[in-house]
């Protein structure tokens, strides 16, 4: 690859000239200007991207790490991220960690050597469970801004932006008491996260606020893959007392609908079913999913204006936690009180 220096020994004139050239300056004659942009087209000049942005500090674009393409919460937030950057003039690059620490890692290493001028993530499932912080503070204490949304460590002091997934859990639980559920109980796949440990708490808490419940927390471990239609039959029916049911996630909640009605149960008259965000799979769901909805392209908007706070005002110290509302979306698998 053809370097400022090899343009300069060619010409026989010094580096600072050719970048002076290269960019126009008011300091350099026209007809070396000529000859420089010339040469630099005949060997594809091209700019390393990171040796400017040391010298610029500014690549005008944003490093984003999620930790899985496939689950509609994040693509929705890489959404409203990419639709904001671009409207500030800003590009994001995006890694999937595919939950792994090593591959957040790795990410990170990848980028964090001038290519992005900030970084936007929300942490793997093992960053949490292993509670493994030391690369996303070397980051910081390298001066480059970070915001994490969604999920977070406590220990990193950085920008967040999140929901309150206790109060958003707590709302719903408290709903399906005041239609005079009975038994209600909480389907948990998110057990190694901040998000689900916050969820749970959530739904325990309004289980023991509440006067007019009189049941003990119920939560079930259901892991997300092909295992949770059969545990989920398998809880339906050896209780048929359960009359309520809140999905942890987005996906829970539309196979629960499905396994209720498989066995037999009359939605919402039997037993309501409450969902965790997932507005893409809402039109496929017969009735129709009552869901918390999370507000994902929002928290994505957000993260990116925080991110260029920092970026285009780093005298600006001040770390924020900033809380995206949700709301108790009521359709056909709830009763309206």
């Amino acid at each position: 690859m053809i370097t400022l220096k090899d343009l300069a020994k060619e010409l026989n004139v010094s580096v600072s000239t050719v970048s002076k050239a290269l960019n126009n300056s008011y300091e350099i004659s026209q007809e070396t200007i000529e000859k420089v942009q010339a040469l630099a087209i005949k060997y594809n000049y091209k700019p390393n991207r990171a040796a400017l942005s040391l010298k610029n500090s500014k690549t005008k674009t944003i490093g984003v790490i999620i930790p899985n393409i496939l689950n509609p919460f994040f693509a929705r937030s890489l959404h409203g991220i990419e639709q904001e950057a671009s409207k500030r003039g800003y590009s994001i690059i995006t890694c999937i960690s595919n939950e792994s620490v090593d591959k957040e890692k790795k990410s990170i290493e990848l980028l964090n050597n001038g290519s992005v001028d900030g970084f936007i993530i929300s942490v793997a499932e093992e960053t949490q469970s292993e509670n493994c912080v030391s690369h996303l503070n070397a980051v910081i204490d390298s001066k480059i801004p970070v915001v994490m949304f969604d999920r977070f460590m406590k220990s990193v002091d950085c920008d967040k932006v999140i929901i309150d997934d206790h109060e958003a859990i707590y709302d719903a639980a408290n709903h399906l008491i005041q239609e005079g559920r009975k038994k209600i109980v909480l389907l948990n796949s998110l057990s190694n996260l901040n998000v689900g440990k916050l969820r749970v708490k959530g739904y325990t808490d309004a289980i023991i606020d509440s006067k007019l419940y009189k049941e003990d927390p119920i939560i079930f471990e259901v892991p997300n893959d092909n295992r949770s239609e059969e545990l989920i039959e398998q809880i339906l029916k050896e209780d048929v007392s359960i009359d309520g049911i809140i999905a942890i996630d987005n996906t829970l909640g539309v196979v629960a609908l499905n396994i209720a009605k498989k066995c037999g149960y009359s939605i919402p008259s039997d037993i309501s079913v409450i969902g965790f965000s997932g507005k893409n799979i809402i039109v496929f769901t017969y009735p129709k999913l009552t869901t918390i909805t999370q507000n994902s392209e929002k928290i994505g908007r957000k993260a990116v204006e925080l991110i260029l706070d920092k970026i285009e005002k780093p005298e600006y110290l001040e770390k924020k936690t900033v809380i995206i509302s949700t709301k108790l979306e009521h359709r056909e698998t709830t009763k309206y009180n």
